[in-house]
Parts: structure tokens; sequence; C-alpha cells
């Protein structure tokens, strides 16, 4: 029995090539410039796992309901209160519960940042056009798995080539800008 690997092969190639240079990527490679490479992945990937993982196997009838606007105003809350609290906060070596944190951080930005994004409804589209959903639901991961490697392992380098306190004032601003770029689009949302 032979088994088609169309359906894998597509979804790995259509996400990877959407997620390069994505805001979730960027989103990633500051986290983990920041934060241990390790709960940056883990986060990342579990996040990737419920949203577009999930999204595929449900559809997109379920996901359509979520106003954008909403999804966008999340976004902006929370990358402005990474940003903020990250300028405002004394660099110390991370603790136990700064490693659970810094998962959580990494899993609520990159869930919240796939919510009605291209790679979610294309994950939905994937796995409902396949011959194999299952097989296109690999295949989706395997790009998430392979682009938050890359992501992680460029923010990590960072953190070796500028000094720590440079390297944190830069991502933090980039937080507050992206945070700032997300509640104006939510703004247009509702706009008249």
């Amino acid at each position: 029995m032979r088994m088609d690997l169309s359906s894998l092969i597509t979804a790995f190639t259509f996400v990877l090539l959407s997620e390069i240079g994505d805001k979730t990527q960027m989103a990633v490679i500051m986290l983990s410039s920041r934060s241990s490479p390790r709960s940056v992945l883990i986060g990342s990937m579990l996040a990737f796992f419920i949203v577009d993982g999930v999204s595929a196997l449900i559809g997109k009838e379920a996901l359509s309901r979520l106003p954008q606007g909403l999804i966008d105003l999340a976004c902006g809350l929370l990358f402005l209160t990474i940003g903020i609290l990250s300028i405002l906060r004394e660099e110390a070596p991370l603790s136990l519960n700064e490693l659970k944190a810094s998962t959580f951080k990494a899993f609520s930005m990159v869930a919240l940042m796939e919510l009605g994004d291209k790679t979610q409804f294309a994950s939905v589209a994937l796995a409902a056009g396949s011959s194999s959903p299952w097989l296109a639901l690999a295949g989706i991961m395997l790009a998430f798995s392979l682009i938050t490697c890359i992501g992680v392992a460029l923010g990590s380098r960072l953190l070796r080539l500028l000094p720590r306190r440079q390297l944190g004032l830069l991502t933090s601003v980039l937080c507050v800008a992206f945070g700032l770029l997300f509640v104006y689009r939510a703004s247009n949302c509702w706009a008249p």
C-alpha cells in the first residue's frame, strides 16, 4: 500500500513560506532573545498546535465567530504589557518560576497572534481540502516546528551579539510598537 504524501508536502511548504518574516516569527525571535529558548520553543509549539492544529481539525465555522477587532485588541494589549513591563524590569538570572512564566508568555503571545492569522485559516483549508487531513496536520506542525526553531536560534544568537541591556530595550520597544499597531488595527475594525 502506497501512501500519498502530497497533503503533507503541500501543507509543509505553504505554512513554512507563509511564516517566514510573519509577525509570529518576529515575536518568537524577540521572546527568545530575552527568555529561555527552551521555554519559548515549548510555549510557541503548544500554541501552534492548539490554535492551528485544532483549527485544522475543527474547521473554519467555529473560528469565524471571533471578531478580528477583539483578537487585534487582545494582541495589542498583550504586546504593550510585555513591552512596558520588560522596560521597567531589571535583568536578573531566570528562576524556575520565571521559566514557567516565560513559557506561558510565549504560549499566550503566539496563540493570540495566530488567532485569525492567515496560517490559521490556511490550516483549516489545507486540512479540509486534503485527502488526508492528518497528513496535512503533520505537514503544518512540521513547518511550524522548523520555523520556530529557526526563530528561537536567531533570537538566542542576538543575545550573544548585543549587550543584554541594549537588546532588552530594543525588544521591549518593538513589543510596544507591535502593541500600538495592533490596538490601532483593532480601532479601525470598530470605526464607522
